[in-house]
Protein backbone atom coordinates (compact mmCIF):
# COMPACT_ATOMS: atom_id res chain seq x y z
CA UNK A 1 0.00 0.00 0.00
CA UNK A 2 1.43 3.35 -1.09
CA UNK A 3 1.82 6.12 1.50
CA UNK A 4 1.98 9.83 0.84
CA UNK A 5 5.39 11.37 1.41
CA UNK A 6 5.90 12.87 4.86
CA UNK A 7 6.61 16.25 3.30
CA UNK A 8 3.24 16.19 1.51
CA UNK A 9 1.40 15.38 4.75
CA UNK A 10 3.24 18.15 6.61
CA UNK A 11 2.33 20.65 3.89
CA UNK A 12 -1.32 19.56 3.99
CA UNK A 13 -1.36 19.98 7.77
CA UNK A 14 0.28 23.38 7.43
CA UNK A 15 -2.38 24.46 4.92
CA UNK A 16 -5.15 23.19 7.21
CA UNK A 17 -3.71 25.05 10.19
CA UNK A 18 -3.47 28.21 8.11
CA UNK A 19 -7.09 27.82 6.96
CA UNK A 20 -8.38 27.26 10.52
CA UNK A 21 -6.30 30.20 11.79
CA UNK A 22 -7.92 32.52 9.21
CA UNK A 23 -11.39 31.40 10.28
CA UNK A 24 -10.55 31.94 13.97
CA UNK A 25 -9.14 35.39 13.25
CA UNK A 26 -12.27 36.30 11.28
CA UNK A 27 -14.43 35.37 14.28
CA UNK A 28 -12.20 37.22 16.75
CA UNK A 29 -12.13 40.41 14.70
CA UNK A 30 -15.77 41.21 14.04
CA UNK A 31 -16.45 44.78 12.95
CA UNK A 32 -16.35 46.72 16.20
CA UNK A 33 -14.74 50.12 15.51
CA UNK A 34 -17.13 52.48 13.77
CA UNK A 35 -17.72 56.08 12.87
CA UNK A 36 -20.12 57.78 15.26
CA UNK A 37 -23.45 58.48 13.49
CA UNK A 38 -23.30 61.94 11.96
CA UNK A 39 -26.40 63.24 13.79
CA UNK A 40 -24.71 62.53 17.14
CA UNK A 41 -21.48 64.30 16.15
CA UNK A 42 -23.43 67.33 14.88
CA UNK A 43 -25.30 67.55 18.18
CA UNK A 44 -22.17 67.48 20.38
CA UNK A 45 -18.87 66.76 18.62
CA UNK A 46 -16.82 67.23 21.83
CA UNK A 47 -18.19 63.93 23.11
CA UNK A 48 -16.83 61.94 20.14
CA UNK A 49 -13.93 63.69 18.40
CA UNK A 50 -10.42 63.52 19.94
CA UNK A 51 -9.01 66.89 20.87
CA UNK A 52 -5.53 65.90 22.04
CA UNK A 53 -4.23 62.60 20.65
CA UNK A 54 -5.19 60.38 17.71
CA UNK A 55 -5.29 56.61 18.15
CA UNK A 56 -5.94 54.39 15.15
CA UNK A 57 -6.65 55.35 11.54
CA UNK A 58 -9.90 57.34 11.71
CA UNK A 59 -8.26 60.58 12.93
CA UNK A 60 -4.68 59.75 11.98
CA UNK A 61 -2.63 62.67 10.66
CA UNK A 62 -5.12 65.43 11.52
CA UNK A 63 -3.40 68.78 11.98
CA UNK A 64 -5.19 69.53 15.26
CA UNK A 65 -3.69 66.39 16.82
CA UNK A 66 -0.14 66.55 15.49
CA UNK A 67 1.26 68.27 18.59
CA UNK A 68 1.20 64.90 20.42
CA UNK A 69 2.96 62.93 17.69
CA UNK A 70 6.48 63.69 18.96
CA UNK A 71 5.46 62.58 22.44
CA UNK A 72 4.06 59.34 21.05
CA UNK A 73 7.32 58.60 19.23
CA UNK A 74 9.27 59.40 22.38
CA UNK A 75 7.16 56.90 24.31
CA UNK A 76 7.82 54.25 21.64
CA UNK A 77 11.57 54.82 21.99
CA UNK A 78 11.57 54.61 25.80
CA UNK A 79 9.44 51.45 25.75
CA UNK A 80 11.45 49.56 23.14
CA UNK A 81 14.87 50.62 24.48
CA UNK A 82 14.21 50.12 28.18
CA UNK A 83 16.38 47.01 28.11
CA UNK A 84 19.98 47.85 27.05
CA UNK A 85 20.81 47.18 23.39
CA UNK A 86 17.33 45.78 22.67
CA UNK A 87 15.84 48.60 20.60
CA UNK A 88 16.48 47.09 17.17
CA UNK A 89 15.59 43.51 18.12
CA UNK A 90 12.38 44.66 19.85
CA UNK A 91 11.51 46.78 16.85
CA UNK A 92 12.03 43.84 14.47
CA UNK A 93 9.90 41.57 16.63
CA UNK A 94 7.09 44.14 16.90
CA UNK A 95 7.03 44.88 13.17
CA UNK A 96 7.03 41.17 12.28
CA UNK A 97 4.21 40.48 14.75
CA UNK A 98 2.12 43.38 13.47
CA UNK A 99 2.70 42.30 9.87
CA UNK A 100 1.10 38.97 10.75
CA UNK A 101 -1.79 40.79 12.45
CA UNK A 102 -2.41 43.37 9.72
CA UNK A 103 -5.30 41.56 8.03
CA UNK A 104 -7.28 40.75 11.20
CA UNK A 105 -6.51 44.20 12.64
CA UNK A 106 -7.90 45.94 9.55
CA UNK A 107 -11.06 43.84 9.74
CA UNK A 108 -11.97 45.41 13.09
CA UNK A 109 -12.80 48.65 11.27
CA UNK A 110 -16.21 48.99 9.67
CA UNK A 111 -14.83 51.00 6.75
CA UNK A 112 -12.12 50.36 4.20
CA UNK A 113 -8.87 52.02 5.26
CA UNK A 114 -6.79 53.94 2.72
CA UNK A 115 -3.50 53.51 4.62
CA UNK A 116 -0.92 51.39 2.83
CA UNK A 117 0.49 48.33 4.57
CA UNK A 118 3.64 50.02 5.93
CA UNK A 119 1.68 53.06 7.07
CA UNK A 120 -0.89 50.91 8.85
CA UNK A 121 1.73 48.78 10.62
CA UNK A 122 3.74 51.86 11.67
CA UNK A 123 0.61 53.54 13.01
CA UNK A 124 -0.37 50.43 15.02
CA UNK A 125 3.17 50.18 16.39
CA UNK A 126 3.35 53.84 17.45
CA UNK A 127 -0.17 54.05 18.88
CA UNK A 128 0.01 50.67 20.59
CA UNK A 129 3.41 51.30 22.19
CA UNK A 130 2.29 54.78 23.24
CA UNK A 131 -0.72 53.35 25.10
CA UNK A 132 1.34 50.63 26.80
CA UNK A 133 4.07 53.06 27.86
CA UNK A 134 1.44 55.52 29.09
CA UNK A 135 -0.14 52.79 31.22
CA UNK A 136 3.27 51.80 32.60
CA UNK A 137 4.31 55.37 33.42
CA UNK A 138 0.98 55.96 35.15
CA UNK A 139 1.35 52.81 37.27
CA UNK A 140 5.07 53.19 38.01
CA UNK A 141 6.18 56.74 38.80
CA UNK A 142 9.80 55.63 38.91
CA UNK A 143 10.05 55.19 35.13
CA UNK A 144 8.69 58.67 34.31
CA UNK A 145 11.20 61.21 33.11
CA UNK A 146 11.23 64.42 35.09
CA UNK A 147 9.21 67.07 33.30
CA UNK A 148 7.23 64.64 31.14
CA UNK A 149 4.55 67.03 29.77
CA UNK A 150 1.82 64.36 29.80
CA UNK A 151 2.09 64.24 33.59
CA UNK A 152 3.20 67.81 34.36
CA UNK A 153 0.98 69.88 32.05
CA UNK A 154 -2.23 70.71 33.96
CA UNK A 155 -5.17 68.75 32.56
CA UNK A 156 -3.22 67.03 29.77
CA UNK A 157 -3.32 63.53 31.26
CA UNK A 158 -7.11 63.73 31.72
CA UNK A 159 -7.56 64.94 28.14
CA UNK A 160 -5.48 62.02 26.86
CA UNK A 161 -7.45 59.62 29.07
CA UNK A 162 -10.72 60.93 27.64
CA UNK A 163 -9.48 60.54 24.06
CA UNK A 164 -8.60 56.89 24.70
CA UNK A 165 -12.23 55.96 25.40
CA UNK A 166 -13.70 57.47 22.22
CA UNK A 167 -15.28 55.04 19.76
CA UNK A 168 -13.51 56.56 16.74
CA UNK A 169 -10.15 56.56 18.55
CA UNK A 170 -9.57 52.82 19.05
CA UNK A 171 -7.12 50.16 17.94
CA UNK A 172 -7.81 46.43 18.28
CA UNK A 173 -7.03 44.97 21.67
CA UNK A 174 -5.20 42.09 20.01
CA UNK A 175 -2.59 44.62 18.81
CA UNK A 176 -2.03 45.85 22.39
CA UNK A 177 -1.90 42.27 23.67
CA UNK A 178 0.71 41.23 21.11
CA UNK A 179 2.91 44.28 21.68
CA UNK A 180 2.63 43.95 25.46
CA UNK A 181 3.76 40.34 25.28
CA UNK A 182 6.88 41.39 23.35
CA UNK A 183 7.88 44.39 25.48
CA UNK A 184 6.73 43.30 28.92
CA UNK A 185 9.87 41.37 29.97
CA UNK A 186 10.30 41.82 33.73
CA UNK A 187 9.35 45.49 33.95
CA UNK A 188 6.01 44.81 35.65
CA UNK A 189 4.16 41.97 37.33
CA UNK A 190 0.83 43.50 36.29
CA UNK A 191 -1.14 42.29 33.29
CA UNK A 192 -2.25 44.59 30.51
CA UNK A 193 -5.78 44.49 31.96
CA UNK A 194 -4.54 45.47 35.42
CA UNK A 195 -2.59 48.39 33.97
CA UNK A 196 -5.64 49.50 31.97
CA UNK A 197 -8.07 49.40 34.89
CA UNK A 198 -5.61 51.32 37.07
CA UNK A 199 -5.37 53.98 34.36
CA UNK A 200 -9.13 54.33 33.80
CA UNK A 201 -10.77 53.42 37.11
CA UNK A 202 -11.09 56.94 38.58
CA UNK A 203 -13.18 58.04 35.61
CA UNK A 204 -15.43 54.97 35.42
CA UNK A 205 -18.87 55.14 37.07
CA UNK A 206 -20.17 52.46 39.42
CA UNK A 207 -18.73 50.47 42.30
CA UNK A 208 -14.92 50.44 41.95
CA UNK A 209 -14.50 46.87 43.24
CA UNK A 210 -17.11 45.52 40.84
CA UNK A 211 -15.64 47.45 37.89
CA UNK A 212 -12.20 46.12 38.82
CA UNK A 213 -13.54 42.56 38.92
CA UNK A 214 -15.30 42.85 35.56
CA UNK A 215 -12.50 44.61 33.70
CA UNK A 216 -10.62 41.42 32.80
CA UNK A 217 -13.41 40.24 30.52
CA UNK A 218 -12.69 39.85 26.81
CA UNK A 219 -13.15 42.85 24.56
CA UNK A 220 -12.37 44.08 21.07
CA UNK A 221 -10.78 47.39 22.14
CA UNK A 222 -10.45 49.62 25.21
CA UNK A 223 -13.96 51.09 24.94
CA UNK A 224 -15.36 47.59 24.57
CA UNK A 225 -13.47 46.50 27.69
CA UNK A 226 -15.23 49.30 29.57
CA UNK A 227 -18.53 48.17 28.03
CA UNK A 228 -18.03 44.64 29.38
CA UNK A 229 -17.82 46.04 32.93
CA UNK A 230 -21.40 47.25 32.83
CA UNK A 231 -23.35 44.70 30.82
CA UNK A 232 -26.31 43.46 32.89
CA UNK A 233 -25.77 40.15 34.67
CA UNK A 234 -29.51 39.72 35.28
CA UNK A 235 -31.45 37.82 32.64
CA UNK A 236 -33.59 40.14 30.55
CA UNK A 237 -37.20 40.11 31.76
CA UNK A 238 -39.52 39.57 28.84
CA UNK A 239 -42.57 41.75 28.24
CA UNK A 240 -45.96 40.19 27.47
CA UNK A 241 -47.54 43.50 26.56
CA UNK A 242 -46.26 46.29 24.36
CA UNK A 243 -45.03 48.87 26.86
CA UNK A 244 -43.50 52.22 26.09
CA UNK A 245 -40.79 54.03 28.01
CA UNK A 246 -42.79 57.22 27.40
CA UNK A 247 -45.55 55.91 29.68
CA UNK A 248 -43.27 55.62 32.71
CA UNK A 249 -43.75 58.33 35.31
CA UNK A 250 -40.88 60.11 37.06
CA UNK A 251 -39.50 58.98 40.42
CA UNK A 252 -41.35 61.54 42.53
CA UNK A 253 -44.68 60.73 40.89
CA UNK A 254 -44.07 57.00 41.31
CA UNK A 255 -43.36 57.68 44.98
CA UNK A 256 -46.71 59.43 45.27
CA UNK A 257 -48.29 56.33 43.69
CA UNK A 258 -46.73 54.16 46.39
CA UNK A 259 -43.77 52.92 44.35
CA UNK A 260 -40.47 53.52 46.11
CA UNK A 261 -36.90 53.65 44.80
CA UNK A 262 -33.78 52.52 46.60
CA UNK A 263 -30.06 52.18 45.99
CA UNK A 264 -28.57 48.71 46.06
CA UNK A 265 -25.22 47.08 45.36
CA UNK A 266 -25.04 44.61 42.49
CA UNK A 267 -22.63 43.16 39.94
CA UNK A 268 -23.54 45.64 37.22
CA UNK A 269 -24.53 49.28 36.99
CA UNK A 270 -27.31 48.18 34.62
CA UNK A 271 -28.80 45.55 36.95
CA UNK A 272 -32.16 47.10 37.79
CA UNK A 273 -34.86 45.23 39.64
CA UNK A 274 -38.47 45.71 40.74
CA UNK A 275 -39.86 43.81 43.70
CA UNK A 276 -42.69 44.40 46.20
CA UNK A 277 -43.27 47.94 45.04
CA UNK A 278 -39.61 48.98 45.10
CA UNK A 279 -37.40 49.90 42.12
CA UNK A 280 -33.82 48.89 42.96
CA UNK A 281 -31.29 51.09 41.15
CA UNK A 282 -27.49 50.70 41.44
CA UNK A 283 -25.69 53.94 42.42
CA UNK A 284 -24.25 56.09 39.63
CA UNK A 285 -21.56 58.72 40.12
CA UNK A 286 -22.05 61.76 37.90
CA UNK A 287 -18.93 63.73 36.95
CA UNK A 288 -17.72 65.53 33.87
CA UNK A 289 -16.57 62.32 32.13
CA UNK A 290 -19.78 60.34 32.74
CA UNK A 291 -21.57 61.84 29.75
CA UNK A 292 -18.63 61.16 27.45
CA UNK A 293 -18.41 57.49 28.47
CA UNK A 294 -22.13 56.88 28.01
CA UNK A 295 -22.23 58.87 24.76
CA UNK A 296 -19.63 56.61 23.18
CA UNK A 297 -21.12 53.39 24.57
CA UNK A 298 -24.49 54.45 23.15
CA UNK A 299 -22.85 55.35 19.82
CA UNK A 300 -21.30 51.86 19.70
CA UNK A 301 -24.74 50.30 20.27
CA UNK A 302 -26.20 52.16 17.29
CA UNK A 303 -24.20 49.80 15.06
CA UNK A 304 -25.28 46.61 16.83
CA UNK A 305 -28.33 44.51 16.09
CA UNK A 306 -28.95 43.00 19.52
CA UNK A 307 -30.42 44.65 22.62
CA UNK A 308 -29.14 48.09 23.58
CA UNK A 309 -28.65 48.07 27.37
CA UNK A 310 -26.79 51.40 27.60
CA UNK A 311 -29.24 53.23 25.35
CA UNK A 312 -32.08 51.62 27.33
CA UNK A 313 -30.49 52.69 30.62
CA UNK A 314 -30.21 56.30 29.44
CA UNK A 315 -33.88 56.38 28.39
CA UNK A 316 -34.99 54.76 31.65
CA UNK A 317 -32.98 57.23 33.77
CA UNK A 318 -34.24 60.15 31.68
CA UNK A 319 -37.81 59.05 32.46
CA UNK A 320 -37.13 58.56 36.18
CA UNK A 321 -35.26 61.86 36.69
CA UNK A 322 -37.10 64.22 34.37
CA UNK A 323 -36.92 67.19 36.76
CA UNK A 324 -34.78 68.60 39.56
CA UNK A 325 -36.99 67.15 42.31
CA UNK A 326 -36.39 63.64 40.94
CA UNK A 327 -32.64 64.23 40.98
CA UNK A 328 -32.83 65.51 44.56
CA UNK A 329 -34.78 62.38 45.56
CA UNK A 330 -32.28 60.03 43.89
CA UNK A 331 -29.43 62.00 45.40
CA UNK A 332 -30.98 61.68 48.87
CA UNK A 333 -31.42 57.92 48.35
CA UNK A 334 -27.78 57.49 47.28
CA UNK A 335 -28.74 56.43 43.75
CA UNK A 336 -27.07 59.47 42.19
CA UNK A 337 -23.72 60.61 43.59
CA UNK A 338 -23.12 63.98 42.00
CA UNK A 339 -19.88 65.95 41.93
CA UNK A 340 -20.16 69.42 43.42
CA UNK A 341 -19.71 71.19 40.10
CA UNK A 342 -22.99 69.67 38.78
CA UNK A 343 -26.46 71.03 39.54
CA UNK A 344 -29.64 68.94 39.59
CA UNK A 345 -30.78 70.61 36.37
CA UNK A 346 -27.50 69.73 34.63
CA UNK A 347 -27.99 66.07 35.55
CA UNK A 348 -31.48 66.11 33.96
CA UNK A 349 -30.05 67.84 30.89
CA UNK A 350 -27.30 65.23 30.61
CA UNK A 351 -29.78 62.35 30.32
CA UNK A 352 -31.84 64.37 27.83
CA UNK A 353 -28.76 64.91 25.67
CA UNK A 354 -27.84 61.21 25.82
CA UNK A 355 -31.27 60.34 24.44
CA UNK A 356 -31.71 63.38 22.18
CA UNK A 357 -30.48 62.05 18.84
CA UNK A 358 -30.91 58.28 19.24
CA UNK A 359 -33.91 56.00 19.09
CA UNK A 360 -34.62 53.17 21.50
CA UNK A 361 -36.69 50.67 19.54
CA UNK A 362 -39.21 48.63 21.53
CA UNK A 363 -37.65 45.31 20.47
CA UNK A 364 -34.21 46.48 21.70
CA UNK A 365 -35.34 48.17 24.90
CA UNK A 366 -33.72 46.15 27.66
CA UNK A 367 -36.01 47.17 30.54
CA UNK A 368 -39.43 46.57 28.94
CA UNK A 369 -40.18 43.74 31.39
CA UNK A 370 -39.23 45.92 34.35
CA UNK A 371 -41.58 48.69 33.22
CA UNK A 372 -44.38 46.17 32.70
CA UNK A 373 -43.89 44.96 36.27
CA UNK A 374 -44.16 48.57 37.53
CA UNK A 375 -47.35 49.15 35.50
CA UNK A 376 -48.93 45.92 36.76
CA UNK A 377 -48.09 46.73 40.39
CA UNK A 378 -49.51 50.24 40.07
CA UNK A 379 -52.71 48.89 38.50
CA UNK A 380 -53.14 46.28 41.23
CA UNK A 381 -52.39 48.90 43.89
CA UNK A 382 -55.05 51.20 42.44
CA UNK A 383 -57.59 48.40 42.50
CA UNK A 384 -56.69 47.61 46.11
CA UNK A 385 -57.30 51.25 47.03
CA UNK A 386 -60.65 51.25 45.24
CA UNK A 387 -61.73 48.02 46.94
CA UNK A 388 -60.59 49.34 50.31
CA UNK A 389 -62.58 52.55 49.85
CA UNK A 390 -65.64 50.55 48.79
CA UNK A 391 -65.30 48.30 51.84
CA UNK A 392 -65.00 51.30 54.17
CA UNK A 393 -68.14 52.85 52.64
CA UNK A 394 -70.14 49.65 53.16
CA UNK A 395 -68.99 49.58 56.79
CA UNK A 396 -70.36 53.06 57.37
Amino acid sequence: MDHEPVSTIKQANKDLVSSIKEKLEAVSSLKSIFRVPEKLVEANDKMYIPGTVSIGPLHHGKDALKHMEDRKWHYVFTLLSRQPNQLESNLHECVNALSDLEKPARSFYAEELSLKSNQFIEMMLVDGCFIIELFLKYAQKGIRRRGDPVFTTPGLLNRVRCDLILLENQIPLLVLQKLFKIVQHDMTLMTLYELAIRFFRNMLPGDKEIVNENFSQEGYHLLDLIRQCYLPTYARVGSKKRVSIGDLECATQLKNDGIKSKSFSTKSLLNMNFSNGVIEVPPLRIHRITEMIFSNLIALEQHQNDTQPFTSYAFLMKALVCNENDVKLFRHLGILIIDNNYTEKEVCDMFKRLCGKVECMDDKFYFAGLIEQIFEYRTQSSWRKILKCSWLKTRT
